[in-house]
């Protein structure tokens, strides 16, 4: 993996920059953090090399690009940093300031006890709210996409799903693979099949076959 910065210097910009924002009396401290850095980086190194684009992946050297000052890498190792804190420590007040830090750095909402899968795409996703759901590898998330509940039931997501800009999927739907949810489109409570697209409202929506599969991904 090619990384901006050494390691070591990665650790040390996030430790300064973690415990600037959060100046209380509980300053994160390298032997509490080391072990969850080092297990987020692999899993970059995972998530990443299935990623088709030239700011992820060295197709040529055949290797992983990790630019801290790329806002969508850093807002996924964040998300990385503080599911595996949470994990591994049982003081879950570094969980919390890793996805405080990621909310006021990239405006993203994903909490430390969700789930995601081992491979996903954040697509500059200001505005995001990756809720409680059930999710699979191969998901690409958009800007203002929200994911959540309706009546405690939440979604299933399952391989291949792309949520385009500003949509929004609650409740008890069931996303098959390779489907995709329009930009703007709100679905609540409904089956998508795979391969389909879903366009519109509860109210007013339309569903498509899909043509392509999305060329994003490493299969």
């Amino acid at each position: 993996m090619k990384i901006y910065l050494k390691k070591k210097e990665l650790l040390e910009y996030f430790l300064k920059q973690i415990n600037t924002f959060f100046q209380d009396k509980n300053l994160i401290k390298e032997k509490e953090i080391k072990k969850s850095f080092e297990i987020s980086l692999e899993k970059i190194i995972y998530c990443f090399s299935h990623i088709k684009n030239e700011y992820y992946f060295d197709s040529k050297e055949k290797n992983v690009l990790f630019n801290y000052l790329n806002t969508d890498h850093y807002a996924t190792f964040l998300y990385f940093l503080s599911r595996t804190s949470f994990k591994l420590n049982k003081n879950k007040k570094i969980a919390e300031k890793i996805y405080y830090l990621n909310k006021i750095l990239h405006s993203v909402d994903i909490f430390y006890e969700v789930k995601l899968p081992n491979i996903f795409l954040l697509v500059h996703p200001v505005g995001t709210i990756v809720g409680r759901a059930n999710y699979d590898d191969f998901l690409t998330i958009y800007q203002g996409v929200n994911i959540g509940s309706n009546k405690n039931k939440y979604p299933s997501f399952s391989k291949y799903v792309t949520l385009r800009p500003s949509s929004s999927i609650l409740g008890n739907c069931e996303i098959g693979e390779n489907a995709e949810i329009a930009a703007g489109s709100l679905i609540i409570d409904k089956k998508l099949k795979k391969n389909h697209v879903y366009f519109g409202t509860p109210k007013n929506f339309e569903v498509k076959m899909k043509k392509k599969n999305n060329k994003i991904w490493i299969r």
